[in-house]
């Protein structure tokens, strides 16, 4: 049997077999699959929540757990998650909202950590950070609602990160990938797959890279991009292939720098681009291919793929 802790009651407690199809089915791709792979709380008991409290508890706890997400959660900042979790959501009605997930803290890991089938809405800082040297991660069907800062930030030494087939609706500051200009700590990390997610009408940041290399980004379909699809920056090496852009005026920076930020290196191949301008591309990167096997899809086909397949609920 297992012990709740103390003060938390209420709580559903499910067998492997309960939990929902279109939150157990599939296994992680990308960098989330290489030395390893990620199994998030696979190895632990599965628990259903349906309160801030009960979320952090879980999320927060030294041993593995798979935590379902149950209807609309509330949480007030951000709810620190620890390594070996997987935190589903219990059908499409799941949502967290009025805060957000930060993966790992100086001293305790955010490793082998699992996001799927959530929607994210009014956090008032981050929906996802991914911080502090997490690693094997996988972030998949989510969406993402505008949040008052980042919708998604991976930085401070995190790396083998997949975000998959998740839709992010009118956000701003969407992907933020490496902490800062000055923050060269970052070399040699952030190694990160972006593939099948859907940017529609989304402003800037899808992602905005520092220092990672290889970044992929594949199979992505930019929708009425507000302000810039990617951006490689301080010498970031990102590989952009078989995405479709449908009116973004500035598909990819990168030969020039962005803001004030220094040039980074950026190979496209296989893009299309309807209604936008040119992909600045440039330089040599390492090929994602060195790290793991993909599909890649006609980017022609991306936007009925993409839109069929990206979000909660879509599993």
């Amino acid at each position: 049997m297992l012990l709740l802790p103390a003060g938390v009651t209420a709580l559903l407690l499910l067998s492997p077999a309960s939990v929902p199809v279109q939150a157990a089915a599939g296994t992680p791709d990308g960098f989330a699959s290489v030395s390893g792979g990620t199994t998030g709380g696979a190895a632990g008991p599965t628990v259903t929540v349906t309160t801030g409290a009960d979320l952090a508890r879980y999320a927060g706890a030294n041993t593995p757990y798979t935590i379902m997400v149950s209807g609309r959660v509330s949480v007030g900042g951000m709810v620190t998650v620890v390594a070996n979790k997987s935190i589903l959501g219990a059908g499409p009605t799941a949502e967290i909202t009025g805060g957000g997930l930060q993966l790992g803290t100086t001293t305790r890991p955010g490793n082998n950590v699992i996001i799927r089938n959530i929607t994210f809405s009014g956090a008032p800082d981050d929906s996802i950070s991914v911080t502090n040297g997490a690693h094997h991660v996988w972030i998949d069907h989510n969406e993402f609602l505008p949040a008052y800062d980042g919708s998604l930030d991976i930085k401070r030494k995190s790396t083998f990160v997949t975000v998959s087939w998740n839709r992010f609706r009118g956000t701003d500051k969407t992907m933020l990938l490496g902490h800062s200009d000055t923050f060269t700590a970052d070399v040699g990390y952030l190694k990160v797959t972006y593939h099948h997610n859907y940017f529609d009408g989304s402003h800037q940041r899808h992602p905005r890279v520092r220092f990672g290399e290889p970044v992929h980004v594949y199979n992505n379909y930019y929708r009425n991009a507000g302000l810039y699809g990617i951006a490689s920056t301080e010498n970031a090496g990102v590989v952009a292939e078989g995405n479709y852009f449908e009116n973004v005026a500035h598909p990819c920076h990168s030969t020039g720098g962005y803001a004030e930020s220094n040039p980074g290196r950026l190979v496209q191949r296989a893009n299309v681009f309807v209604n936008s301008g040119p992909c600045e591309a440039g330089g040599t990167v390492a090929e994602p291919a060195g790290y793991y096997s993909y599909q890649l899809d006609p980017a022609s086909s991306v936007p009925s793929l993409v839109t069929a397949g990206a979000g909660v609920g879509r599993l």
